[in-house]
């Protein structure tokens, strides 16, 4: 998440904007460029060759100083071998182009044109912060983009897109909801940067539904290599009340683990504070990282989308990573990105499947998620559907389907549930603005 910071003010007028743009007429569609290297395909794909392939598109950050998702392209490879292994979907080989977006405007906007240019279908489980770039492209020729991994709100507003989780907007309204009690002065540390700036609100939503006051919002450089400044003002901040415990939440994405290295180092010269974070900034790994069980995230709150990654409902992507990733360290099943990937190419499946031997093209994509189609993800979400009846609307992201969240907890180093099942903050999204 890279990028000048927008001057955007509340949430509320984030959502109003973008809506607004999504009503508009759409432009003329710009004419397909050339692209830069970085873009590549699963072997054998032919996008529009009338061989009676699907071709499809997932793209996301790599090799970049910031925020990468590596594991979402690498998923979508390994999952397109795996289908095609077992005669494809419906008859259907899949193929898969995958583009590195570079956390770059125009980065995106090049993967969008060439998506349109390859005649995708659809987009499907990808990861980008600039929905300004990669939607117009998409929606100028009606492809639908599919299990975004839910960074802006903008995913949440335009038509053509079809969620499959609440995105950040329902994992901060969820953490702060269940930090409201157990917290005093809170703290989070968050990108300064496009993204970032909409994340206070979405917090504080939750927060304010406990009957909180708002969080410290505190801004960081996304690439910085070390924040023992940002560590002591967040420290300094939260435990400016001897009488409550306070908290911080590092929203940093991949430099969570570098911003708590700092922050280990400097605890000790103040009273006690608990941690908190969302998945996608902290997993198994990062949390082995930080010292386990004696590290700073024991005892922590987190929020996520999906169950645990040692849920057993996790086993189906889990047997196609053993039979089809070939060993590649980049598709991990704990990363939020890859299991969003995965769900993403089950409703793909699933669209697929019910076309059957008809037409395959974005607009009859568009036309069985419009339709009424049910997804079943095996419990890992609940079931999805996108017709109008079914979408949130109330809360001002007029896309949102689903907006459950898990609450987790690390205990002796491991992150478990910390209730049974979902917790829905639908509720708790309408007070966001």
């Amino acid at each position: 998440m890279t990028g000048r910071r927008s001057s955007h003010g509340p949430f509320l007028s984030t959502l109003t904007r973008s809506v607004r743009r999504t009503l508009s007429p759409v432009g003329v569609l710009l004419a397909c460029a050339s692209l830069a290297a970085g873009c590549g395909v699963v072997p054998g794909a032919t996008g529009g060759s009338g061989d009676g392939s699907v071709t499809v598109m997932t793209w996301a950050p790599e090799n970049t100083p910031a925020t990468n998702k590596p594991g979402m392209p690498a998923m979508a490879r390994a999952y397109a071998r795996w289908v095609n292994s077992h005669g494809g979907v419906a008859g259907r080989k899949l193929n898969v182009l995958t583009c590195n977006e570079g956390n770059d405007s125009v980065g995106a906007a090049k993967c969008a044109r060439r998506a349109v240019k390859e005649n995708a279908v659809a987009v499907v489980g990808s990861y980008s912060q600039y929905s300004d770039s990669f939607f117009p492209p998409l929606e100028g020729a009606g492809i639908p983009y599919i299990g975004g991994y839910g960074v802006t709100t903008t995913e949440f507003t335009r038509a053509l897109s079809y969620p499959v989780n609440g995105g950040q907007p329902a994992l901060l309204a969820g953490l702060g909801k269940e930090l409201a009690p157990h917290c005093g002065p809170v703290t989070l540390i968050r990108p300064d940067s496009i993204a970032g700036d909409e994340l206070p609100g979405l917090l504080n939503a939750g927060l304010r539904a406990g009957g909180h006051e708002p969080a410290h919002d505190q801004r960081a450089a996304e690439d910085a290599t070390e924040y023992s400044g940002q560590a002591d003002q967040a420290l300094r901040q939260s435990s400016a009340e001897p009488a409550r415990t306070g908290c911080v939440i590092p929203a940093l994405g991949e430099r969570t683990n570098i911003f708590m290295d700092s922050f280990r180092r400097a605890r000790d010269a103040y009273p006690q504070v608990r941690t908190a974070a969302v998945l996608g900034s902290v997993d198994q790994t990062v949390i082995d990282a930080s010292g386990g069980k004696s590290g700073p995230y024991e005892g922590s709150y987190l929020t996520g989308w999906y169950p645990v990654a040692g849920d057993s409902r996790w086993e189906p992507m889990k047997k196609v990573i053993n039979e089809a990733a070939f060993g590649d360290n980049r598709v991990d099943p704990q990363d939020a990105g890859v299991q969003t990937t995965w769900i993403a190419y089950t409703v793909l499946r699933t669209v697929l499947e019910q076309i059957g031997d008809g037409e395959v093209s974005a607009s009859t994509v568009r036309r069985a998620l419009d339709g009424g189609l049910e997804v079943r993800t095996g419990g890992l979400t609940p079931p999805l559907r996108w017709r109008l009846s079914d979408l949130l609307a109330s809360t001002g992201l007029a896309r949102l389907t689903n907006a459950d969240v898990s609450l987790q907890t690390v205990r002796q180093g491991r992150l478990v549930p910390a209730t049974k099942g979902f917790v829905n903050v639908g509720k708790t999204l309408e007070g966001a603005g």
